[in-house]
């Protein structure tokens, strides 16, 4: 095996599949990436047994990259980032001699790397389904930014820590709780998809495949479907993850059917409020910060013993004359805020034990909802 290639195109590369290289697994062959060099195409894997990436340089016949023998090689995953990361120059040469021996270079530098058989790789099917669901790219960011941070982080709720992914017809529903808030987004595919599916992502897998798309998020994610894993493909990366066991809770009864009150206020300012009134609480993962309504205006308020109290205050509309008083987690609520990208929000109050709800008809697939904290 012996190529030339332009920096910037291998670090791209490796940058992508090296968020599945395995670093406490009992494999050592996976804390690997596999190189499988062709004519003209090179192709990186990386697995740690819970997510694979795989992803494919071709198409370049000039210097970027030139292909002088084939082959295939295992690389230490973390010296080959660290190598080409720090290496000055515009051009890499690889070169594999005798058989396990990994010769990296450049006009001014030389690496020797041991490498590990490819036979030793485990056998990794990436196929593809002929059922495909295709999802907009930037909707597809979308809809893990805007709900993987609601699930939950503890293991002992296996079907938690991942996002519910329901499609029925053309129509895609995403669900993440961690029992205390829950995020929905709903959207309409462009194409019905020929079977239903009702499943479970590994939260931090979906996430950590977002990381890798492009800054310019353009084009398609095709999804494809199996019993026990998913496989994404998005450009020249195939991401491939397994799914959570286990039956997603009905979300749909936390929903209420309808509000007793409807606050609406600018949603920058409303963080702000949240944000600086939480500054005095002294239980940094509740936080809780009580919120009154008086005619027009929205008070929020927080008290520590130990520390002091605070009371914000700003302008909103509601659409009845009554007033209320809840209380929340200030953190909870920022992160459901965080979410939206429209300018107000709407606080849908049904009850003093009942779901705070947040929508924007500005985004009408997002919804949030977090529990009210008793503070009595």
């Amino acid at each position: 095996m012996k190529l030339r290639i332009k920096k910037e195109i291998l670090q791209e590369a490796i940058n992508k599949v090296s968020k599945a290289i395995s670093t406490k697994n009992l494999i050592p062959v996976l804390a690997g990436i596999k190189f499988e060099l062709k004519k003209n195409k090179l192709t990186l894997t990386a697995s740690d047994n819970d997510i694979t990436i795989q992803t494919t340089i071709e198409g370049y016949d000039n210097e970027d990259f030139q292909v002088e023998d084939e082959g295939n090689i295992i690389v230490q995953g973390k010296y080959i980032l660290d190598i080409v990361r720090k290496l000055p120059d515009k051009y890499i040469n690889i070169e594999v001699i005798d058989e396990l021996k990994i010769l990296i270079y450049t006009e001014n530098s030389e690496f020797n790397l041991n490498g590990i058989n490819e036979n030793e790789y485990p056998s990794i099917n990436l196929e593809e389904s002929k059922k495909k669901i295709d999802i907009n790219s930037s909707i597809f960011k979308d809809i893990v930014n805007q709900t993987a941070f609601a699930s939950s982080n503890e293991e002992t709720k296996p079907v938690l820590t991942g996002i519910n992914f329901n499609i029925v017809g053309n129509i895609l529903e995403c669900n993440s709780t961690d029992s205390y808030r829950l995020a929905r987004k709903v959207i309409t595919l462009d194409k019905a998809s020929e079977e239903n599916y009702n499943i479970v992502i590994p939260s931090h897998n979906i996430v950590e495949f977002t990381r890798i798309m492009d800054e310019d998020i353009s084009g398609i994610v095709e999804v494809h479907i199996f019993n026990n894993k998913i496989l994404f493909k998005y450009k020249n990366v195939l991401f491939q993850s397994r799914l959570i066991n286990g039956t997603y809770p009905n979300t749909a009864n936390l929903m209420p059917d309808s509000s007793y009150m409807i606050i609406t206020a600018n949603l920058s300012d409303f963080y702000d409020v949240i944000d600086r009134a939480s500054i005095l609480t002294s239980d940094k993962e509740k936080n809780v910060v009580t919120l009154e309504t008086n005619g027009d205006t929205l008070i929020l308020k927080s008290s520590s013993i130990e520390i002091g109290r605070v009371e914000e205050k700003m302008k909103i509309s509601k659409n009845v004359d009554d007033d209320i008083k809840i209380s929340f987690s200030a953190r909870y609520m920022m992160e459901a805020l965080k979410s939206f990208s429209t300018e107000t929000v709407e606080i849908h109050y049904v009850g003093e034990i009942k779901p705070i709800i947040l929508k924007s008809s500005q985004e009408e697939t997002l919804t949030q909802l977090v529990l009210p904290i008793r503070t009595y």
